[in-house]
């Protein structure tokens, strides 16, 4: 898994111990998530960005900030060279687990029987499976089978 190369200082972590927590303080917030999935969908400019999610200005350019500040997007100037765009960088793309598996979870949970939405798919259109962890067996992993090890 790839590591950002520069990550701006963060001294106030919710839970310094918690890897959870910690990707939380970084990118827990609902904008942030939705800016990182329609990076993921090819979304590159502000413009773009303010568009898909109708997020205000302000909110958006702090976004992309944190964003960048910690590794999760760079920026780089656009092929017409006019402006400025964002790109994934390796610690964002790495979250492509997580939005899947947040997307599956509310294609189960967040919609009624039959309700439209949108459908991830394949390079070939054919939706994406569902994601199961397992073990370094295969078994399939959930709550009853794993815990937390503490450092400390």
């Amino acid at each position: 898994m790839s590591r950002p190369t520069t990550r701006a200082p963060k001294l106030d972590w919710t839970d310094p111990d918690c890897p959870v927590a910690r990707t939380l303080d970084l990118v827990g917030d609902r904008w942030s998530l939705l800016v990182i999935r329609d990076a993921m969908d090819g979304a590159r400019s502000f413009t773009e960005f303010q568009r898909r999610t109708g997020i205000a200005r302000n909110i958006l350019t702090e976004r992309l900030r944190k964003l960048t500040a910690h590794g999760l997007l760079a920026q780089r100037t656009a092929p017409s060279g006019r402006r400025q765009e964002y790109v994934l960088t390796g610690a964002g793309r790495d979250l492509f687990p997580v939005i899947l598996t947040m997307r599956q979870w509310g294609e189960r949970h967040a919609f009624a029987p039959g309700e439209a939405h949108s459908t991830l798919v394949d390079e070939h259109g054919t939706p994406v499976p569902e994601i199961v962890p397992t073990g370094a067996d295969g078994t399939p992993l959930d709550t009853g089978t794993t815990h937390v090890r503490k450092t400390r």
